[in-house]
């Protein structure tokens, strides 16, 4: 969190403001319905969090409510012999995030009594869990506004606030998870997250983007620049 709050950005007020306001309403007239995002328990938003990393949306779909119904409470997970986590986890693969996963609930149940951390940093302290996936689960548990940066998330940022590519990888890495921190809007932090990543995963893609159709594309630098 520090880094990111000690690089100095320089973003017009009026197009933050644009871009929170546009995305928000593309976003509730657009938004997937998720499993995930019907709930408010990190243990579950970081089951979904730990599942999602590697994997698609609708390969998830399958296993997030065979697993929930198996491990409802971090208690459940907690005391499960891990082998039987293992057989729970199977054809979703990369089987070190469901080792880890069982050993942050372990570490909840341990360190913190059972109530899951608040803090971004208590979060990430759990095993697997990095930036992105804590401050997920900050800000969609508990509506704190903690920035997350995916693929999709960096994606965006950077096509519409990015005209120009910083010299490192580093600098380039500070600028975005500040500005994913800075784009946040007071008392939205559930919704612009999911927005973020929605708008990525379905408008702004990778390849052949929708700029045509997309309600950003006036304040939007990668737009100007490919109508130049």
């Amino acid at each position: 969190m520090g880094k990111a709050r000690a690089y100095r950005l320089r973003l017009d007020a009026k197009k933050v403001e644009a871009f929170q306001v546009r995305l928000l309403r593309w976003f509730r007239k657009n938004g997937r319905d998720l499993p995930w995002r019907r709930t408010r328990d990190p243990y579950e938003i970081l089951v979904s969090e730990v599942m999602l990393q590697q994997t698609q949306v609708e390969r998830v779909r399958e296993y997030y409510g065979r697993f929930l119904r198996e491990y409802p409470t971090i208690q459940d997970l907690a005391s499960a012999n891990p082998a039987r986590v293992r057989d729970s986890w199977d054809g979703l693969g990369y089987y070190a995030r469901a080792r880890n996963l069982h050993a942050a609930a372990r570490m909840v149940v341990r360190r913190h009594g059972g109530c899951f951390p608040r803090q971004v940093e208590d979060v990430m302290a759990l095993p697997g869990v990095g930036r992105y996936t804590a401050g997920a689960v900050v800000s969609f548990a508990y509506g704190d506004p903690a920035p997350i940066l995916d693929t999709n998330v960096r994606r965006v940022l950077g096509r519409v606030f990015v005209r120009r590519r910083a010299s490192h990888a580093a600098a380039a890495e500070r600028r975005l998870w500040a500005l994913a921190e800075a784009v946040i809007p007071a008392g939205e932090a559930w919704a612009f997250n999911q927005a973020v990543m929605d708008f990525g995963a379905t408008v702004c893609t990778a390849r052949n983007p929708r700029c045509t159709e997309c309600p950003i594309q006036q304040i939007c630098a990668y737009y100007s620049r490919e109508m130049l």
